[in-house]
């Protein structure tokens, strides 16, 4: 995949932690660059090119863009703890690789500065952290990607397992909760509270399956057994059995292109389209849990296709610059822009290219591609 090889050289020479041009969010907003979930996303892709290839631009441009932000105590420049906000958790899974690689004792610290967070988010009544502190008794599939995989390593790592069963119980609400039992997906959010516009007032859910969302959770869990400890060798089984009934309930909607539509069970509706973020996602995480051994071999193909379809259908080249299109901004839930859930409401947010929420999965998807042709 010569194409995607320049597509990363061509983001990488063009950004800078200040100004990275992947993060489309802060550019159109217009303000300075800040610790975000988004350059976490980012980083992490390129943590894993340099775990892959051992090229050390990869690496030295990871530390750069990390170094920037966490200062020698251990605290992070544009990070507040008291917001509370679980998004904000997702960048700090790049402190542990980080840490080992280059040693800088400012890492370690940072980790436990994230960590302090972690530990006093507020919760639901059935234990589950909140989305964030503006989004009281609210819990998004978001969410479980954002600060699962980071609880976990850090109870295994740093804190004796103390408190994996309290992340592993998050999955299984979750499962309970948010999960349809006709179409076999989850809805994008539930409000414990059923106080909010978005929130049936009889079961707290939001209205629709986004296909980004259930993408988070799909690589919550898979990135969340993959750092489990051994002793939890139940409770991987568990979440892999719930992981392996939602792909098989996504592959019933991939489209034959290999992807899947934005709302993912409304392929027929119009204005629906083929998203590149959420398909990207499943394509690393089918493809990665075959590697894992928690799908059997057959299951790659479906992530494959995925990968193919997006570089077929959204992956060009205009004025000799690569464009990766398709991707949908962002979608969330509440707030004053009255984010309702509703099939309209997905439909209206923009679609724009060049991405992380797009790239940093299609490039963990190249990566699990490559990982096969090594074998």
């Amino acid at each position: 995949m010569e194409i995607l090889d320049r597509y990363i050289s061509q983001l990488l020479e063009k950004s800078t932690p200040q100004a990275p041009i992947w993060n489309i969010e802060k550019i159109r907003s217009g303000k300075p660059s800040k610790w975000n979930y988004i350059d976490g996303c980012m980083i992490k892709a390129i943590l894993e090119l340099y775990h892959i290839t051992k090229e050390q631009k990869y690496l030295d441009f990871a530390d750069n863009f990390i170094d920037y932000f966490v200062r020698e105590d251990g605290s992070i420049a544009s990070y507040s703890v008291e917001d509370y906000n679980i998004d904000n958790v997702n960048a700090g899974k790049t402190l542990f690789d980080l840490y080992k690689l280059t040693k800088k004792e400012k890492y370690r610290k940072a980790i436990d500065t994230i960590y302090s967070q972690v530990k006093n988010q507020p919760r639901t009544k059935m234990s589950n952290f909140w989305h964030k502190k503006i989004y009281p008794n609210q819990v998004w599939l978001d969410g479980l990607y954002m600060g699962q995989p980071f609880y976990m390593q850090y109870e295994v790592e740093y804190n004796n397992c103390q408190n994996c069963m309290d992340s592993y119980n998050q999955f299984i609400n979750v499962y309970n909760v948010l999960r349809d039992k006709k179409t076999g997906l989850y809805y994008h959010g539930y409000d414990e509270s059923r106080e909010m516009y978005w929130a049936d007032k009889e079961t707290g859910l939001s209205k629709n399956f986004w296909l980004r969302a259930l993408g988070w959770f799909a690589m919550a869990l898979i990135d969340t057994i993959d750092v489990m400890p051994d002793n939890m060798e139940n409770e991987k089984n568990k979440l892999s059995e719930i992981y392996k009934e939602l792909i098989d309930s996504m592959i019933k909607f991939q489209d034959k292109s290999g992807m899947w539509y934005q709302v993912v069970d409304k392929g027929n509706e119009p204005k629906n389209y083929l998203e590149t973020s959420g398909s990207a996602i499943f394509a690393y995480a089918i493809m990665k849990s075959v590697r894992m051994g928690i799908l059997d071999e057959n299951y790659f193909q479906y992530g494959e296709k995925a990968f193919n379809g997006i570089c077929e259908k959204y992956l060009s080249e205009k004025d000799g610059e690569l464009q990766l299109g398709g991707i949908c901004l962002v979608a969330g839930l509440g707030g004053d822009d009255r984010r309702d859930g509703s099939f309209e409401y997905y439909m209206s947010e923009p679609v724009v290219e060049n991405e992380a929420k797009g790239i940093a999965p299609l490039i963990l998807a190249y990566i699990e591609i490559m990982h096969k042709n090594d074998k």
